[in-house]
Parts: structure tokens; C-alpha cells; sequence
């Protein structure tokens, strides 16, 4: 039998499970037996926190109302990165270009929810929840990380940032999210203190033999151990990626250099498919125009800038990346130079090997709901989308309903 100091050394070393043979418990090493190194895919989730300006990121330039609303917020169409005949993307974006000429970029245009809340605090727990009616306690990637595999071994869900976990990234017990922030002052958030000295408890005993309720890879109590040992390992192996010799680059406050840290996880074979990473200061009430050019542009080097990082190791068509923010902004600037909270915004996806394209058509100027633009994508189509062709797990049992998948969104 493997001795506990035994098993630790093996998983802070991140050596491989297989070579320990019957020594280990059997799930384990059928979960090792199963991996497949490098072919997962893998999902990036940028949260553009609070309320970004959709109207001013697919800007619809060819339409005289957009410019009478924002007389010093427009932007005209030699400044835009040009899409098609009607919109284009802010000047700031401008690095995209190569992206979507390559085909390697969606802009999901008219994206809300009925009945929209203009609450920072409501509309994120709805967008983090997928629930309008803000019952759900758990997040949508937690309960998706409960239905996909996860063949590569790693934690199934990564947050980038400072503090703990979003809602977004909180499942039910084995989902196994952990939170990464500053690298001089490393720590991980298991969750809360109970569940996290059960998973140090489980550890402890993982060198004894399993006991299960019931017999096979269906079994419940089978699978919650595997992910926690899933977990527990390579929380250790991530540890040795950030503080070791060789450590990957990375962490520091900006959102590139965020990028830089899971790029590299992901050159290194770390087997998280989830990342969840935010970009805040999108609140953007007075002087928005330099703001708001700032963060687009901070916001599309990132991207860029880390496809071009994954095709080097060879890692860019496994991975996509989404972005989101809470809700968008009026469509009259106000006078303070800046926009009130909104409704509808868009949503960009993007990722090497994609058909991209204009999504949906950008919501009426002269159709209004009370100066807000009206939605026409349900935000939780473009989740179904992502989750069932490209996360391969069942929309419905993450999202509690069965979601039409937005058809012209092909993320493969």
C-alpha cells in the first residue's frame, strides 16, 4: 500500500498516476488509464464587470441615429474595425482585425434576458446563475463542470484573480473550482472551510480502499472521489507550476498578464477546460470615451496576443474564448460625457478554426424600450451553444431547460 508522504511526493512532483500501478486506489487509476494529454477543449470566460458599453464595442456606424445619440461618444467608420455594411468594432479593437479576417471571431449582436435588471449585483447573479429569477445557488460552469469529462486530469474550473470564486464557477461538491490570485502572495480557495478540510481529509485517506454504494463508473460517491483526488493533485501540480523553477509567466493585475498564466498552464498540459478571468471598469457614467478605449484595447491585445501565444505550443484551435458583461447602456450618451446602465449588449466569441462571423442583427435604434435597445438572443442560447458543441455536456441539465442553440454561432 502507497504511504500517505508517498502519494504527496507523487502529486507535487506531477508524476503520473499510471506508473504507480495497484498501489493506488482502482478510480484513480482508471481516471489516469483514461487521460488523453493535449486533447480536451477548453473554454476562457472574460467578465467585462461593470455594464459594458455594447453600442460603442459593435458599433452600428452606418446608422444616423447612433451618431444624433453620441454626439461625443461616436465613433465613424474610418476609425472602426469594419465588419460588414453596418457595424464595426471600436478603434480600439482595431488588433482583432487579423482574427477576423481569419474567420477566428463572432460578435453576437442584441444579447439580453426578458424583464432586465439594472442592478450591478442582480444582473451578474443572473448572468452568473443563468436564472433571471435569481433562485439558482450555483453558477452555470459549476454545474457544467459536473457533466463534462475531463480526460486531461486537471481542476475542472480555474478562476485568475483576486478573491474567491465567482458564483458562475460554484457547483455542487466535486466541481472542483479553484481561485489563483497574487503569485507573492499564493493562495487557493477551496470553498468554504468545511468542504475544503474534507478534501484534505480525503487525501489523507486516498492510500485506503474505496467504499462504494453501488458498482461501476455510475456509482456517486465513485465520482465525487474521483474529482476530489482530481482535484487535490492538481492543486499541488499547479502549485509547482506557479512557484516552481520553472514557472510558468504570469499573474501581476492586468488582464494580459492573466492570459500569459493560463496560456501557459495550458502549453504545460495542466488539464483545467474551464478558465474564468474579469476585466473591471466598464461602469462608465462620465468621460467614457478614453475609459472605455483603454479597456477594449486592453481587452483585444489580451486575446490576441494569447492565440498567439497557444499556436506556438500548438494549443490554439483546443480553446475558446467568451466574453460577457452584465448588462449594456443606454443608447442616448448622458451629459456627462458618459452612458447610463442599459439592457441588450453583444458578446463576443472567438478561437483559431472557428467560422466567425456577425451574429443576429444589431437591435433597432428607433425601436426602443425605454431608451434601452430590445434583445433578440437569449443569453442563455449562446451558453447552450458553447456547452453542447463545444464543452460536449448536456445544456439541459446544466441550464434546467432545454435552449435553442444560436445557428449561425460555430465555435468548431
Amino acid at each position: 500500500m502507497i504511504s500517505r508522504r508517498q502519494f504527496l511526493t507523487h502529486a507535487l512532483r506531477g508524476s503520473s498516476l499510471v506508473a504507480l500501478g495497484a498501489v493506488v486506489p482502482e478510480f484513480v487509476a482508471q481516471t489516469a488509464r483514461a487521460a488523453a494529454p493535449g486533447k480536451d477543449t477548453i473554454l476562457v470566460v472574460v467578465e467585462m464587470t461593470g455594464g459594458n458599453d455594447g453600442i460603442n464595442t459593435v458599433i452600428p456606424y452606418a446608422d444616423d441615429l447612433y451618431h444624433k445619440a453620441r454626439p461625443t461618444l461616436r465613433q465613424t467608420k474610418q476609425q472602426v474595425l469594419v465588419l460588414n455594411d453596418e457595424v464595426g468594432l471600436h478603434s480600439g479593437m482595431q488588433i482583432l482585425k487579423p482574427m477576423w479576417e481569419a474567420g477566428s471571431l463572432s460578435v453576437i449582436q442584441g444579447v439580453g434576458y426578458p424583464n432586465p435588471d439594472r442592478s450591478h449585483f442582480e444582473a451578474m447573479d443572473i448572468w452568473h446563475g443563468a436564472d433571471p429569477t435569481r433562485k439558482a445557488t450555483t453558477g452555470w460552469l459549476g454545474r457544467a463542470s459536473g457533466e463534462m469529462k475531463n480526460r486531461d486530469g486537471g481542476v475542472p474550473i480555474l478562476h485568475v484573480g483576486a478573491g474567491k470564486a465567482p458564483l458562475a464557477a460554484t457547483g455542487a461538491q466535486g466541481s472542483g473550482a479553484v481561485s489563483v490570485g497574487e503569485q507573492n502572495n499564493f493562495k487557493l480557495e477551496l470553498g468554504n472551510s468545511d468542504r475544503n478540510e474534507a478534501r484534505r481529509k480525503l487525501l489523507v485517506e486516498v492510500s485506503a480502499p474505496a467504499k462504494t454504494t453501488g458498482s461501476g463508473e455510475d456509482d456517486p460517491l465513485l465520482f465525487v472521489q474521483r474529482r476530489q483526488v482530481q482535484t487535490l493533485t492538481a492543486v499541488e501540480n499547479l502549485r509547482e507550476l506557479l512557484e516552481g523553477p520553472n514557472a510558468v509567466r504570469g499573474f501581476g493585475g492586468g488582464l494580459q498578464q492573466k492570459f500569459q498564466l493560463i496560456a501557459g498552464l495550458i502549453g504545460k498540459g495542466f488539464g483545467t477546460r474551464i478558465f474564468y478571468v474579469s476585466l473591471d471598469g466598464f461602469d462608465t457614467h462620465a468621460d467614457q470615451g478614453p475609459a472605455h478605449q483603454q479597456l477594449l484595447t486592453q481587452l483585444a491585445t489580451s486575446i490576441s496576443e494569447f492565440f498567439r501565444e497557444l499556436k506556438e505550443t500548438g494549443h490554439d484551435e483546443r480553446v475558446r474564448v467568451m466574453t460577457f458583461s452584465e448588462f449594456g447602456r443606454r443608447v442616448t450618451e448622458n451629459g456627462s460625457r458618459g452612458t447610463d446602465h442599459g439592457a441588450a449588449s453583444c458578446m463576443l466569441v472567438a478561437g483559431t478554426g472557428m467560422k466567425g462571423k456577425v451574429v443576429g442583427k444589431h437591435p433597432s435604434l428607433s425601436d426602443l424600450d425605454a431608451n434601452d435597445l430590445k434583445y433578440h438572443t437569449d443569453f442563455r442560447r449562446v451558453y447552450a451553444t458553447l456547452l453542447e458543441n463545444w464543452l460536449e455536456c448536456d445544456s439541459k441539465s446544466v441550464l434546467g431547460a432545454k435552449w435553442d442553440q444560436v445557428k449561425d454561432l460555430v465555435v468548431r
